[in-house]
């Protein structure tokens, strides 16, 4: 993979958290390019001895160190190389379909969404079922996905004042991306839709239904007005 002259080519910008973690960001554009880059530095970061753990967020990387940060300097270049000059990483990603019911009293934002774009509900719902989304990283609470991939005609601000309960299963649109809440808390996401799919679960081995680099369709079994 060429780095070329785009903006993911860029060096990242580091920051030092306390003494056992560095955070590398890039100022490159949101998308699936260079989300996957990140994901394939993290699947390279994360085999380093130094390095206990590796955390890919939304265009950045977390290193938790195994052990205080005086070589920092040292495993930032090795970072900077890795990024510069990208080894692709062979990834057979799992693929989930949500089934999900559109509008009703789980999504009371479906028709705000429509009018701030221009469009009928049902364009809403056809152009939000068709895409198929990559789930970038995983933050905000335990089990949310960040999912890039959502069409640009139905962008939508969040929401100036946020919800105080949003159900977990609660299909959302936040701006540029598309989301399912994990569990039951304040939102300020446009809610356009509910599926019974689980998506945290303390008790389970991998608790989290999601990770990233998964890919996800939402399939519509019912509108509702």
């Amino acid at each position: 993979m060429s780095a070329g002259a785009s903006p993911s080519a860029q060096r990242l910008s580091v920051s030092a958290l306390g003494t056992h973690a560095l955070l590398f960001e890039t100022a490159g554009p949101l998308d699936a390019q260079v989300q996957q880059r990140m994901l394939a530095l993290a699947d390279v970061a994360a085999e380093w001895s130094e390095v206990q753990e590796a955390v890919p967020g939304m265009n950045n990387l977390l290193l938790v160190l195994a052990a205080a940060a005086g070589a920092g300097g040292e495993l930032a270049q090795r970072v900077q190389r890795a990024w510069a000059n990208p080894v692709a990483r062979p990834r057979t990603p799992r693929v989930f379909e949500l089934p999900v019911v559109y509008g009703g009293e789980h999504g009371l934002d479906l028709a705000h969404v429509a009018q701030h774009n221009g469009l009928s509900t049902q364009e809403v719902v056809a152009l939000h079922s068709r895409a198929t989304y990559t789930v970038f990283c995983l933050g905000a609470h335990p089990g949310f996905a960040y999912l890039g991939g959502l069409d640009a005609r139905l962008h939508t601000p969040r929401r100036a004042q946020p919800r105080l309960k949003v159900l977990a299963g609660s299909v959302a649109i936040g701006g540029a991306q598309a989301g399912v809440q994990a569990q039951t808390l304040p939102s300020g996401w446009n809610l356009i839709g509910f599926t019974d799919r689980k998506f945290f679960d303390p008790t389970a081995a991998v608790p989290a239904l999601l990770a990233p680099g998964d890919v996800v369709r939402f399939r519509a079994v019912e509108v509702l007005t």
